[in-house]
């Protein structure tokens, strides 16, 4: 790319190791595409918000500093859960043999993404970890399998 558009290659670089600035990173590309440096550079780059949309795209080491650095991170299961739900939706309607056109689909997927922040939000919450994402999405996902279990007779003790 060297016609005069501007744009550099960097071979055998990541542009999260670029140095770049950003109020918001979305790492939608492939697993452990954010490393240590990379988040590195992202919080130093103004970067407020990490909302992942590609599945763990982001290194537990890098995870764990950008949670110390940023306002907002979304782990990829909470920021990435559209696609999964979009696809549930579309069995259900072909199932049902209805049709349903797209704004009926964005309602419903709308109330599925705001229900899956609120759980999250308010589950880090109930854990005293306030704006920890990830853990309550963790942790959400935990008790509704702990609570099915539960209800099945599963498990034995209170």
């Amino acid at each position: 790319m060297s016609d005069g558009d501007g744009l550099e290659y960097h071979t055998g670089k990541s542009v999260w190791e670029l140095g770049l600035t950003c109020d918001v990173a979305l790492p939608c590309a492939t697993q452990n595409e954010i490393q240590l440096e990379g988040a590195k550079n992202l919080a130093a780059g103004g970067c407020w918000c990490v909302a992942e949309g590609a599945n763990m795209p982001t290194t537990n080491e890098a995870v764990d500093y950008l949670k110390t650095k940023v306002d907002i991170y979304i782990p990829a299961k909470a920021a990435n859960a559209g696609g999964v739900a979009t696809s549930a939706l579309e069995m259900a309607q072909n199932s049902a043999r209805l049709f349903w056109s797209s704004e009926e689909v964005d309602e419903k997927l709308k109330g599925i993404m705001t229900n899956i922040f609120a759980t999250a939000y308010k589950t880090a919450q109930d854990f005293d970890r306030p704006w920890d994402l990830q853990f309550g999405a963790n942790a959400a996902g935990f008790l509704k399998v702990y609570k099915a279990y539960k209800a099945m007779g599963y498990l034995k003790f209170k």
